[in-house]
């Protein structure tokens, strides 16, 4: 196998900035669980990018980001509406569900993006005390497809949902892949769009571990800090999520990372698509690239080059790109694809 695969840009390592910012951290005793001056300067980085009337909490990990931003809007009672393909509802295992007791409502979509017209279709039975409440729309930001919701389609749900007492949630575990892409800043796509809890990964972006959860309009249910701890996301050692943040976004290196993964992707995508047997099936708008190669091919492939098959059904694969993808490592890819589809 080769050094370097394709499956996630969770499979990479850790930026050098990252590291240099955790050894700087590990200096000394400081306060824990978030009474540190780390955690205190990593929530002003945050309120520099988005304004200082935000709240902002630093969780472990993405499952643990999306339970904190929806338990501190619903009941177990309630009902959150989300793509079929969100991750809340295919890669967490019943998380949500499990630790907020809300119902997910799913929706079909063709491209993993929800409209009002798709969100629609489950707005009703309000007051209803059989049936559970809509309470809040669940976006994300790269879709799972790896396709992104523009500023103005952002507002139009955000919007629709405001207006019948609802909360929208941003599961921005990609968030920064898309900013890139976008070319906007990322209040413009969150908060200014009326977004009012975001989920921003760190992980998929560079960082060793830690997650922020960044809230915009006032949480109903108070007590934040208390559902953190039950949902065992507040770390002790809290300085070292803090850290990596700050390192992150200092100089917009995070934006410089996602837009360096997002180039590999699409010159990925470009190289592949001259490989006759590879069809690229969708505009590649971060940094993940969906294809469809010959089933005979996968496994052999995988073994040299791990990936991940997305749709057994049709044979389509997904190649992920990282802030350390190169392009020899594209290249090398490259020549492995034509070599086993020429055979």
């Amino acid at each position: 196998m080769t050094t370097k695969g394709f499956g996630s840009d969770n499979f990479s390592g850790v930026l050098p900035e990252v590291f240099r910012a955790l050894e700087a951290a590990n200096t000394g005793h400081e306060h824990s669980y978030g009474e540190d001056r780390y955690t205190e300067k990593a929530v002003g980085d945050f309120k520099q990018l988005f304004g200082e009337d935000i709240e902002v909490y630093f969780v472990y990990n993405g499952t643990g980001a999306n339970i904190l931003s929806l338990s501190a809007f619903s009941q177990s009672y309630h009902a959150v509406v989300c793509a079929e393909t969100a991750h809340i509802n295919v890669d967490e295992c019943g998380a949500i569900e499990q630790q907020t007791g809300c119902k997910l409502l799913t929706v079909a979509t063709p491209d993993g993006k929800l409209t009002v017209d798709l969100i629609r279709r489950h707005i009703h039975d309000f007051g209803n005390q059989h049936a559970a409440q809509p309470r809040m729309i669940s976006l994300t930001q790269c879709t799972e497809l790896g396709t992104l919701y523009t500023p103005e389609e952002l507002r139009t749900i955000c919007d629709y949902a405001h207006s019948h007492g609802m909360y929208v949630h941003m599961d921005g575990a990609r968030l920064a892949n898309a900013v890139a892409t976008l070319g906007c800043s990322p209040a413009r796509i969150t908060k200014e769009a009326g977004i009012d809890v975001l989920s921003f990964g760190g992980t998929k972006n560079g960082m060793m571990f830690g997650e922020a959860v960044i809230f915009f309009t006032k949480p109903t249910i108070k007590e934040v800090k208390y559902v953190r701890k039950q949902a065992m996301q507040l770390h002790s050692k809290s300085r070292f999520i803090a850290a990596q943040f700050s390192a992150v976004l200092q100089d917009d290196l995070w934006l410089k990372s996602a837009a360096h993964a997002n180039a590999m992707a699409r010159r990925l995508a470009k190289e592949a698509s001259r490989i006759p047997g590879v069809e690229i099936i969708r505009e590649v708008q971060g940094n993940e690239v969906f294809a469809r190669i010959p089933r005979e091919h996968i496994e052999r492939l995988q073994e040299a080059c791990f990936f991940y098959v997305w749709n057994e059904a049709n044979a389509e694969v997904r190649w992920v790109c990282s802030f350390d993808t190169t392009e020899d490592d594209i290249r090398d890819f490259v020549a492995l694809l034509q070599k086993e589809l020429a055979e």
